[in-house]
């Protein structure tokens, strides 16, 4: 009996072991975080709402294709690449229009080129360790 308290712990959805998952629902926080803190005129709150979603998409995306065979992972994860560069835009947008500081433009630009490389990471081993009949599209998707 005592064994089977020593068990490590694991999660029933596969995607909350990731640390790229992890990664991402920081970066809804703190884009939660400065949008708090931004000025409430309307147009920056819709900035905003535009700019959670795109967050939001990081982390969908991975728990979404998580679920999928190899192939259709990696396409979510391409999915979830696609919400990085929309908040890289998002971001820059926001720094020009001084929602955001420049220090927080460059804590947002760090945050976005880690995960970026981390699902190019992801998406590596998965297409390494396909079967031979199974396919996986090639083409590069690097930020």
């Amino acid at each position: 009996m005592e064994h089977e308290l020593e068990k490590p712990t694991t999660t029933f959805f596969r995607f909350e072991d990731l640390r790229i998952y992890h990664k991402a629902l920081e970066y809804i926080n703190w884009v939660y975080k400065v949008a708090k803190n931004g000025e409430n005129e309307h147009y920056s709150n819709v900035f905003f709402e535009r700019f959670l979603t795109s967050a939001q998409g990081i982390a969908l995306n991975i728990a979404e294709g998580s679920s999928r065979n190899k192939s259709q992972f990696v396409y979510y994860l391409k999915m979830a690449k696609s919400s990085v560069r929309e908040c890289v835009v998002l971001s820059t947008i926001a720094q020009s229009r001084s929602f955001i500081s420049n220090d927080e433009f460059d804590h947002s630009k760090n945050y976005l080129m880690e995960m970026t490389k981390m699902i190019g990471a992801l998406i590596g081993s998965l297409q390494r360790s396909v079967k031979p009949d199974e396919t996986l599209d090639d083409d590069d998707d690097s930020l």
